[in-house]
């Protein structure tokens, strides 16, 4: 378990994290988000005791990772993946993480085995790719088969099957019980992987919830309906706060208005209905809408402008 109270950074006049608390608990994958500059690396170098608290404090397990006798024990950690001598084979420089702990070959060469390092473990590991940069860097976090693991963008540079298999990794060390912390800017991914999130926002959190309240309580939630009369349901159901877009021919969007009512508009107005289907709104725009006033860095506006039917 992961437990942070009141935990705050500050470099000079900028603070980073900013008395922000939490708790990470086992038995499942939590996500954690944000806009670049919202302070996840920094929260998770003060997790691992890389970082001291300007204010407040972290425990993992129980205790402050610097006061842990066996860290790797408790805590497995993929922060930054370069972090490597890139002259040491990717075998031995697991070896020499696991001789500071006491653990021998036949755990690395477990480790090496499931994260599908084999055909590469003796060779140099400045020759890596970034994915299997990231192979490597899972591989150390998983040596000391530890009751936690945070793990930084950990799908950074795999391919298809890579992250697929990071996926269910994560889920089936939840399912023993263990913790899993995991950041990711692929929002697709991260609504297949964790169960809860904690969302950072300017260096604090602004939302805490588990992945289906997150989504459910977006702004975007929409109705798709389809109606030979969609144009005059269409003005039937205009109003303040309600967005209705034209999707195809006879196909309506609505926005501001649940199943229900607009099902019960068309027929006091005697209008077929062909469809009629609810459509949540995905994670990556539940998380656009949370973080839409919290971005550090914004990108301006393309300067081309895309062709009449091109937008049609």
């Amino acid at each position: 378990m992961i437990n942070a109270e009141g935990l705050t950074k500050r470099y000079g006049a900028k603070t980073a994290v900013n008395d922000i608390s939490f708790t990470v608990k086992p038995g499942l994958v939590t996500g954690f988000l944000g806009p670049n500059g919202a302070g996840k690396s920094t929260t998770m170098r003060m997790i691992v005791g890389l970082d001291r608290p300007t204010a407040g404090h972290v425990t993992v397990n129980g205790k402050p990772y610097a006061q842990h006798s066996a860290p790797l024990r408790e805590v497995g950690a993929l922060l930054d993946a370069k972090a490597i001598h890139t002259g040491r084979s990717a075998y031995n420089h697991l070896l020499a993480m696991g001789a500071t702990h006491g653990i021998g070959k036949r755990r690395v060469k477990e480790v090496i085995g499931l994260t599908g390092l084999e055909s590469v473990a003796g060779k140099r590991v400045g020759g890596f790719s970034l994915g299997m940069g990231q192979r490597l860097g899972i591989a150390a976090a998983l040596l000391g088969d530890p009751a936690t693991l945070v793990l930084d963008e950990p799908v950074n540079g795999l391919d298809p099957e890579g992250v697929m298999w990071v996926r269910n990794l994560a889920r089936h060390l939840a399912s023993e019980g263990r913790t899993i912390f995991l950041s990711s800017h692929l929002m697709s991914e991260m609504a297949l992987t964790a169960d809860h999130l904690i969302v950072l926002g300017r260096g604090r959190i602004i939302a805490d919830a588990p992945v289906a309240d997150i989504i459910s309580a977006s702004t975007r939630t929409s109705v798709r309906l389809r109606s030979p009369r969609a144009d005059q349901l269409a003005d039937l159901l205009r109003g303040p706060e309600i967005t209705i877009t034209s999707l195809e021919q006879d196909v309506l969007s609505v926005t501001g208005l649940a199943a229900p009512t607009i099902g019960d508009a068309a027929a006091r107005a005697g209008i077929a209905l062909h469809e009629l289907t609810p459509v949540a709104a995905s994670l990556e725009e539940a998380y656009m809408d949370l973080t839409q006033h919290d971005v550090e860095y914004h990108t301006g506006a393309p300067s081309t402008t895309i062709p009449q039917e091109v937008a049609r």
